[in-house]
């Protein structure tokens, strides 16, 4: 039977993988939602859209729509207990598409999301030598393979670079190996080993950027607010676009993971404990990246503001192995840095396979071993064959955006809407949020946040990027790459989508019941 019989009486779902408990959960979902957008994106981000001012709109979004999207995420994941395909198709047979699409932009994601990492690795090694010498750019640009094209337009390239190979294979590895062994021996230990690492490196990265000549001149061009900047429209929108992507919300991840929790878990003390540790450690970021450029510009004799590249890729780099180069002790730095940014990748690119291994294993009914092997296989070789070549960048950077600023802000308003509106679950899913929690806080106000204010702010972001990209294109891209790369890809996953929606199930998906809600939850949690 399907989901559509809310009150039915509890029935024995499919047995699930469990995380060994409520830390070992939180520990995933923190290193899932602290990735490299925590570091390259925010503080860009937050210093050109009004410095210190920028933190009312971020924390409004964080409030009112992050958190509660958050919270449906865990209520579908955790109530229907199955990948995103099954948990739509048990919400409704309508939605099963919804998941699949879910799963393909995952699939998207972690083939260059591993590129970025290889990088990260590479130049963790790099940090040891100081590599780069003097020219940050060059060797970057000689690196990823762009320097190939000089002063002409990019444009698609199958020239392999080699020095990503390797990086690229251990990623690989890694992300295959841990998800094989499953939620609680592979992606859960790996993230408690990861992730208090990975806290305490960057924490002593920070504490020695803020101690560099300079760095107060860093901070203060980060937090003086601009006051006016809360006038422009825009400056909200980059607050609520940065609070969506960084909290891994929308596309199935935080959804995959809430539903490995037992039947009795504090899911609304979880999440805000997930959402909180991540925002903290993007105002981390941006002391640490801020404190840095500000030695970059003492050094210079500039102001920060004239520092060209301070977000995305060229931020990482570009501009700080220039930093490194010139500050005392910039091995060290180096290496810290680049081994905090490879293992946030690392911790955000297992999260990001879970999302497609269990949806393809419940599918197919192949074990998760010999799924995971079937799906990354193929992904790894589109990671070199696309993105590890003289184009890999450029390539990237456009599937980055359509994937995320359509794929995910599109995923995202229409399970907003879809949810509320259409099949009309929000009461019984704010019920379960307060049932297994140890607190009944979640109320009206979260059925209006997200059956309205968040599929309004998410429909306008996805309005005014299709317009724009439609109008005036992306980047100055040609329009062969932006068809290849963007609305392509998008139209190919319609299509993929289609077809697995269509595809038979080979395990008995329908054959669920959710836990009763006027049932004492001891009981269900006996027979789970």
């Amino acid at each position: 039977m399907s989901s559509s019989t809310d009150g039915a009486p509890a029935a024995r779902a499919p047995e699930r993988e469990q995380w060994s408990g409520q830390v070992g959960f939180l520990f995933a979902a923190i290193g899932s939602a602290i990735g490299l957008g925590n570091i390259w994106r925010f503080p860009g981000v937050a210093y050109s859209n009004g410095g210190g001012a920028f933190m009312i709109p971020y924390i409004i979004a964080l409030l009112f729509v992050g958190i509660p999207v958050l919270f449906l995420d865990y209520s579908l994941g955790h109530r229907l207990r199955g990948s995103a395909p099954a948990v739509f198709r048990r919400l409704s047979r309508r939605f099963e598409w919804l998941g699949w699409w879910q799963v393909f932009i995952c699939f998207v994601i972690m083939t260059y999301y591993a590129v970025v990492v290889a990088w990260s690795l590479s130049y963790t090694v790099f940090s040891v030598t100081l590599a780069w010498g003097d020219d940050a750019a060059g060797f970057f640009s000689n690196y990823v393979g762009t320097d190939r094209f000089g002063d002409a337009a990019p444009s698609f390239s199958i020239a392999p670079m080699t020095g990503v190979i390797i990086p690229l294979v251990i990623v690989w590895a890694f992300g295959i190996v841990t998800i094989s062994r499953g939620v609680s021996n592979g992606v859960e230990k790996a993230n408690r080993i990861f992730l208090p690492l990975l806290v305490v490196m960057f924490l002593a990265l920070v504490v020695r950027s803020i101690l560099l000549p300079g760095a107060t001149g860093g901070l203060n061009a980060l937090f003086s607010p601009d006051w006016s900047s809360l006038g422009d429209f825009k400056v909200w929108m980059a607050a609520f676009a940065q609070i969506f992507f960084s909290l891994s919300i929308g596309f199935g991840i935080m959804l995959t993971y809430a539903s490995y929790l037992r039947p009795r878990s504090n899911l609304v003390g979880t999440g805000l404990v997930a959402a909180f540790a991540n925002s903290s450690f993007e105002v981390l970021a941006g002391i640490g990246v801020f404190s840095t450029l500000g030695f970059m510009a003492h050094a210079q004799g500039i102001a920060v503001g004239e520092i060209d590249k301070i977000s995305g890729p060229s931020l990482a780099f570009v501009t700080f192995p220039t930093v490194i180069a010139q500050m005392p002790g910039g091995t060290i730095f180096g290496v810290l840095f680049f081994a905090s940014f490879a293992m946030a990748g690392l911790t955000s690119f297992i999260s990001i396979i879970q999302v497609v291994v269990p949806g393809v294993s419940e599918k197919t009914g192949m074990s998760i071993p010999r799924t995971t092997l079937l799906v990354c296989l193929p992904s790894a070789a589109l990671s070199l064959l696309l993105f590890g070549t003289a184009s890999g960048l450029f390539d990237l950077d456009i599937v980055d955006a359509f994937i995320n600023n359509i794929g995910v802000v599109g995923s995202a308003t229409i399970t907003c809407i879809g949810v509320t509106w259409v099949l009309r679950r929000a009461k019984p899913l704010q019920r379960h949020l307060n049932l297994v929690s140890e607190t009944r806080a979640v109320g009206a106000w979260w059925r209006f946040l997200i059956a309205v204010v968040a599929p309004l702010a998410l429909a306008y972001m996805l309005f005014r990027t299709v317009r724009s990209y439609v109008q005036d294109g992306y980047e100055g891209y040609s329009g062969a790459m932006l068809g290849a790369f963007g609305w392509g890809m998008l139209a190919l996953g319609a299509i993929i989508v289609a077809v697995l929606s269509l595809t038979r199930w080979r395990t008995p998906v329908d054959d669920f019941t959710p836990i009763d809600l006027d049932a004492p939850l001891a009981a269900a949690e006996e027979e789970n």
